[in-house]
């Protein structure tokens, strides 16, 4: 049988797939990132080895801009050619990007979990020099409502399970005559099923902020399989009493359920003065209980002598209630463990906690790395957020470089 007629057949329908059907990771059924603006028909590559796509198949209205104040090149989270293009929605009071998920049958019991994310920088597309606000939807539910600013880049992340259908739907609604709502990225990533999994899927997690603590970079994928974005904080300056420490372990066991990368739990901030404690503050102001996930990597292997071992302390109350699992933290060599704080409520628009260290420990507390995030309402199915209950704690700002918390 002569099998080149076959061969040029199906190398003909590969060549003229979508590179973003090939390229996803294998620990990722959904791995789709769109670049709102571009129309470009191949897909595109960036440093991060993430692909790229644009956004015409899953959008039908809006106008595509290039910015004319390119992204601060010292950006190194978010590609400058995506940030390049936008789209934007000048007519109709509401306008969506529509997504299809792809599911096997015996998926349908199963809900599925997946980290949305959207990302905006208005660059002056425009010239008017006039930064728009407007409200974000995802499928059906109020998500945020948005001050965009001149040059800044602002990025909303949000993790939620899609208990019914095969689509996810993410809109724009203008809430001010003259502000036209814009976006410029749209990822859409699987997660485990088991991932946030002590959250009920009846509602979704709407993340504040996710800190590396002792790395000199932002982290995400291929680091990270989910590519969750995480921030980083080193020691302040040469006057901090701040000192980074890596992990001297061969490797580190990933089995924490929210699978942190590695490379977040290679680095640690701790004292340099061992009798001291770390400190986390940050200034906050959301309208219901904020909570963290913690982790903790032993960075050497103690001896018979050595201990580490800390309490979590919450706005100076020892309450073991708000900690699972509860107090004293030993920090496992080697391995990682993960410590949920819930229900934390600020005081005068800030929290605290304080690691600190037991009377039977040698060694000062430390900490690797930080998820912070707030409960919002019951989710609703749906494209119409009238149609169900908004989202009582609305607050999922993540800028590209925050200022406000602190480590000390």
């Amino acid at each position: 049988m002569n099998t080149l007629p076959l061969n040029l057949f199906l190398l003909l329908v590969f060549a003229h797939l979508p590179c973003f059907l090939v390229l996803v990771p294998a620990s990722a059924k959904v791995f789709l990132s769109i670049d709102c603006g571009s129309s470009a028909l191949k897909p595109y590559t960036d440093e991060n080895s993430i692909v790229w796509v644009g956004d015409d198949p899953y959008v039908k209205t809006g106008e595509v801009h290039k910015v004319n104040v390119p992204a601060d090149p010292a950006n190194t989270i978010f590609d400058s050619k995506v940030m390049d293009t936008l789209r934007a929605f000048p007519t109709r009071n509401k306008n969506c990007y529509s997504i299809d998920i792809a599911k096997k049958p015996e998926d349908n019991t199963t809900p599925e979990r997946f980290l949305l994310r959207t990302t905006f920088y208005y660059g002056n597309y425009d010239n008017r020099s006039s930064p728009p606000s407007f409200d974000l939807q995802f499928n059906g539910n109020h998500w945020k409502h948005l001050e965009t600013t001149l040059n800044d880049i602002w990025y909303y992340e949000v993790v939620f399970s899609l208990k019914k259908g095969n689509n996810i739907n993410v809109c724009l609604a203008q809430t001010k005559p003259g502000d036209v709502p814009f976006i410029s990225a749209l990822e859409v990533r699987s997660l485990d099923s088991d991932a946030y999994s002590y959250i009920p899927s009846d509602y979704p997690l709407i993340f504040i902020d996710r800190t590396a603590f002792g790395t000199n970079k932002f982290t995400r994928y291929p680091e990270d399989s989910f590519d969750r974005l995480w921030s980083w904080i080193g020691p302040p300056g040469n006057t901090s009493t701040l000192t980074r420490v890596r992990s001297n372990s061969p490797s580190i066991k990933l089995d924490s359920v929210d699978k942190p990368p590695e490379m977040v739990l290679r680095t640690s901030l701790m004292r340099m003065n061992s009798s001291e404690d770390i400190f986390y503050r940050d200034d906050q102001n959301p309208k219901g209980p904020i909570n963290f996930n913690a982790y903790f990597s032993e960075v050497i292997k103690l001896d018979s002598s050595q201990k580490r071992s800390f309490d979590i302390v919450i706005n100076n109350n020892i309450d073991n209630s708000m900690i699972v699992p509860a107090n004293p933290v030993i920090p496992p060599y080697g391995g990682a463990l993960e410590v949920h704080i819930v229900n934390v409520t600020t005081f005068n628009s800030s929290f605290l906690i304080d690691f600190k260290r037991t009377n039977d420990s040698t060694l000062p507390s430390l900490i690797n790395a930080l998820e912070v995030y707030i409960i919002g309402g019951k989710l609703v199915e749906g494209t119409n957020s009238k149609d169900g209950n908004f989202l009582p704690y609305v607050y999922s700002l993540i800028k590209k470089t925050r200022g406000c918390n602190q480590l000390f």
